[in-house]
């Protein structure tokens, strides 16, 4: 699975760091930047990608399809 976040709706809470903190980290901006979503399993990335109140994280099978949101 690919996942990405759109910076324009990322507020910067942070969920996504705490549940999977392998993907995702905050940068100097305070937005959630994607470090490597090969450390966690899809069910994880899913869960994190659901926490995420802006709907910033998208993400897409291996074909480039959207699964969420």
């Amino acid at each position: 699975m690919k996942v990405r976040v759109d910076r324009e709706r990322c507020r910067g809470l942070g969920n996504c760091v705490v549940l999977a903190p392998g993907v995702f980290r905050l940068d100097e901006t305070n937005k959630a930047v994607v470090t490597g979503a090969a450390s966690v399993d899809d069910e994880r990335l899913l869960e994190a990608a659901e926490s995420c109140p802006e709907n910033a994280i998208i993400l897409e099978d291996d074909d480039g399809r959207q699964v969420y949101p």
